[in-house]
């Protein structure tokens, strides 16, 4: 075996310190700037992506909170509005309770007119029938009666 003879040590040695050097060389003149700069593009399109992310997370944040506002705003609006239209039905059932109030007090008014006039002509009927009767009474007896006086006693009698 070539390798183990001692005589080719010397000659063995010295290319494997020129390819040794050489593989330095190309390592560090070529290749591992190479690789160092990829690493180092990699490490800044991390950080940006990171960056980016964080960035992205704060504006979900701000359109989650104007969306909360928004959202609070609208019910509050809608909150708004119903009390509104409660206000105005109750105001417009008021008032149709009003007028309903009104009319049933001038019927009643009426009512008490008519009651009235219906209790004043029963009263003269009544009258007018306690004279003639009391009238034809007094004939019955046989005893003959002035009128007027008749007229007047049923009077005191009806009305006192």
């Amino acid at each position: 075996m070539p390798q183990l003879d001692f005589s080719t040590y010397p000659n063995q040695i010295f290319w494997l310190i020129i390819t040794l050097l050489v593989i330095y060389f190309v390592l560090s003149r070529i290749a591992l700037p190479r690789i160092g700069s990829v690493l180092a593009e990699r490490a800044g399109t991390i950080t940006k992506d990171l960056a980016s992310a964080e960035e992205l997370k704060a504006k979900a944040k701000e359109a989650e909170a104007s969306y909360e506002k928004a959202l609070a705003d609208a019910r509050a609006e809608a909150g708004r509005i119903a009390e509104e239209t409660r206000a105005e039905i109750q105001a417009e059932l008021d008032a149709q309770l009003a007028k309903a109030d009104a009319e049933i007090a001038a019927r009643t008014a009426e009512s008490r007119k008519e009651l009235e006039v219906i209790r004043a002509e029963a009263d003269a009927a009544a009258a007018e029938v306690a004279r003639e009767t009391a009238r034809e009474i007094v004939a019955t007896f046989g005893a003959g009666a002035d009128p007027g006086k008749v007229d007047a006693a049923v009077d005191a009698r009806t009305k006192g």
